[in-house]
């Protein structure tokens, strides 16, 4: 599969939080950094899902704010 997303972060699930509809996906992408992301656990299910799968976050956004430290 080909995205035109340019933010794609290779990982490994190291947790998922299942609720009724959704689950809180965690993936370890290394360097002491982790994304979290919410998707439906109809996803989960499709995607075979388990912490220790590896796993892609892929980010597209169109917008993205900037900040700096005072």
């Amino acid at each position: 599969m080909k995205l035109s997303a340019r933010n794609q972060l290779k990982g490994k699930v190291v947790s998922i939080k299942e609720g009724a509809v959704n689950a809180i996906v965690v993936i370890d992408i290394g360097g002491g950094n982790k994304i979290s992301a919410t998707i439906s656990m109809d996803a989960v299910k499709e995607l075979g899902l388990q912490v220790g799968s590896d796993a892609y976050a892929v980010i597209k956004a169109t917008s993205v704010m900037v900040g700096i430290p005072d």
